[in-house]
């Protein structure tokens, strides 16, 4: 039982390394590391708060067949209730956070919301099926777990440039911050859901591998960029000093 234990927070716990060893221009101290990614986990449980009404209301079936109900299953079941937790999750813990100064700690601390809900459901997911949690984990650990922080990205970039941007835009950007991994999430589920019931599976999973491939570029993309607003900045500070 440990060994499925650790083979599901493994991956999550790596990724997680790899993002804070990239924050070089001033790292968070460890324990907002800690506390954020645990945290991540608490919102894969307030999850579950939105999207069991969500099914008890008729928005999505479990037992999806047709195309709509997939689509659904995947924006109501999965993407909404998710990406919201993990956002209220991440608004709560930086409302206040006096280490949350730089463009690219949006990302950072996003990422470990992020990789904490995905540690924790790959916990449900490899107990949920003891007999394969072999093959189930290793498919987790190169395609949901680094989905979900692919998500985390796209959001910590938009919660950054609410927070720190103009504040003209303040409001389009915290609306993105939900909306941009909700449509990522939907997009992902979506053709994994299809797939298992489709005659067009090969097609659908080709198109999940260019959106795969697509929020990976994109993901490095939005961090570089928070990282050179950061990295000039305190190049001016340290200009500033000098003088």
């Amino acid at each position: 039982m440990f060994i499925v234990l650790l083979a599901a927070v493994l991956p999550a716990i790596a990724i997680l390394y790899f993002i804070y060893r990239k924050d070089d221009l001033r790292t968070e101290p460890p324990k907002q590391i800690v506390s954020a990614f645990f945290l991540g986990m608490l919102s894969a449980l307030a999850s579950m708060l939105i999207s069991t009404p969500l099914n008890y209301l008729g928005f999505f079936t479990e037992e999806a067949s047709t195309t709509g109900e997939h689509l659904a299953h995947a924006f109501f079941g999965a993407a909404f209730p998710e990406e919201l937790a993990k956002l209220v999750i991440l608004w709560m813990f930086l409302r206040k956070n006096a280490y949350f100064d730089e463009w690219v700690d949006g990302i950072v601390y996003a990422a470990c919301v992020g990789l904490g809900f995905a540690a924790l459901e790959n916990v449900f997911y490899l107990f949920e099926d003891l007999d394969e949690w072999v093959t189930v984990g290793i498919l987790r650990a190169f395609m949901s777990i680094p989905a979900h922080f692919f998500f985390a990205v796209t959001m910590g970039y938009f919660v950054s440039r609410a927070c720190f941007g103009d504040y003209e835009k303040h409001r389009w950007n915290s609306i993105l911050a939900l909306v941009c991994p909700m449509i990522l999430h939907t997009l992902y589920d979506f053709p994994l859901m299809m797939s298992e019931t489709s005659e067009i599976a090969g097609s659908l999973l080709f198109l999940f591998f260019g959106l795969y491939i697509f929020m990976a570029v994109k993901s490095k993309k939005f961090y570089l960029a928070h990282h050179a607003v950061d990295a000039e900045a305190m190049g001016q500070s340290e200009d500033s000093d000098q003088a």
